[in-house]
């Protein structure tokens, strides 16, 4: 009797047990959705920006180097030892100045011997002039005789030949006067260029050596370079472009440089010439850009960044490009409504991007859009902003 009470007991026991698991099971679910329902319907934190109208403009970055404006490799034009170089590295060098001097002995002894040669032509020039005044003199008694009955015809034509002669002679050693008064200006011509000058033609007055190419002693030859002389202001930044971006540029576009020589400085230049073909090699085409550079800070050879304006709007709707988010493969942003407040999902079009900022266009796009937060967000969501945007209940 004993164990049946007790096989009584143990039933009831695991009835009551299954019974409360039952309905623990059934009361679960009807929690959950109560819980979900409750978060869905709590403001989600987000923060918000102020949608912009104003100007946008697309800039691109390009790497290029400064060159010289203008450069002189100054060269003799005969050979020597150089005696003496007036100008060295980094110097200051004004038009038409005398920067190197080579040994001169043996240009001012050819020189001599042309004013000798001179000498001796313009002597024989003489001579024959005298030569040929006596025969004119001849010529003219023999035609006086000849009338008179006392000399004959052929004592005329003799005189006459020889007149005719001694003029000729004049003629040879003028001639022979002329060269050697050429051969003397040579000779001193290639005694000047023993004085070498940095001469050009355009640009400013004033250039500077960048480079010297021999020492004083040395023995060149002609044409053989000495100095490096370059124009510093302006100077001019060479990049080369791709064909995608070649279309985009035009001379006279405005860019701003920067180079790590001078950190949060920069310059302005402007695009002057723009290659008409492109590298075979590397596709590209080469672009130069003229920048003034009156305290000569900028240097040949230093890099670059160039950036240049390729398009502008100027009145535009501009957002941060953090509010761009996209839904089923559309950007959009959220826009914040005045009411609760909320959301409403705003599908756009996005054109130029500056920097953080980008343009966007579409109906109704004004106020205040969701930079933070979107990932929790649908059409009609309600919010709480929060940041440095404040709060709203």
């Amino acid at each position: 009797m004993a164990k049946i009470r007790r096989s009584v007991l143990v039933t009831l026991v695991l009835l009551t047990a299954v019974a409360g698991a039952v309905l623990y099971q059934s009361q679960r679910p009807a929690t959950d959705q109560q819980t979900v329902r409750k978060v869905t319907q709590s403001p989600i934190p987000v923060e918000v920006a102020a949608v912009e109208q104003g100007p946008i403009e697309w800039r691109r970055t390009f790497s290029g180097s400064l060159e010289a404006h203008a450069e002189l490799l100054v060269a003799p034009k005969v050979s020597g030892r150089i005696e003496h170089l007036e100008v060295d590295l980094s110097d200051s060098v004004q038009r038409g100045q005398l920067v190197a001097l080579l040994d001169d002995a043996e240009y001012v002894q050819a020189v001599r011997q042309s004013e000798a040669d001179l000498a001796v032509a313009e002597a024989n020039l003489a001579e024959a002039q005298s030569l040929a005044t006596i025969a004119g003199r001849e010529l003219q008694r023999i035609e006086q005789l000849r009338k008179r009955g006392v000399s004959s015809e052929s004592q005329r034509d003799a005189a006459k030949a020889d007149q005719l002669a001694r003029e000729a002679h004049v003629v040879v050693t003028r001639a022979q006067v002329t060269r050697a008064e050429s051969a003397l200006e040579s000779a001193r011509i290639r005694l000047g260029y023993t004085r070498i000058r940095a001469n050009w033609h355009d640009g400013d007055d004033r250039r500077v050596v960048a480079e010297r190419l021999v020492n004083a002693g040395e023995t060149v030859d002609a044409n053989a370079p000495l100095l490096r002389i370059v124009e510093l202001d302006p100077v001019t930044v060479v990049f080369f472009v791709t064909e995608r971006d070649y279309a985009l540029l035009r001379s006279g576009q405005q860019a701003r440089l920067r180079t790590d020589a001078f950190p949060g400085e920069t310059f302005d230049g402007e695009i002057t010439r723009i290659s008409p073909v492109f590298r075979e090699a590397t596709r590209q085409a080469r672009v130069e850009i003229r920048v003034n550079n009156p305290l000569q800070r900028l240097k040949p050879g230093m890099f670059v960044r160039a950036t240049l304006v390729l398009e502008r709007v100027e009145q535009a709707t501009i957002v941060p490009r953090q509010a761009l988010v996209s839904r089923e493969g559309q950007q959009g942003l959220f826009i914040v409504t005045e009411e609760a407040p909320k959301v409403r999902w705003q599908p756009v079009e996005v054109g130029l991007q500056q920097d953080d900022r980008v343009q966007v266009s579409g109906a109704e796009i004004t106020g205040q859009v969701v930079i933070l937060g979107q990932q929790l967000l649908a059409d009609g969501s309600p919010i709480r902003i929060t940041g440095n945007n404040g709060t709203r209940p």
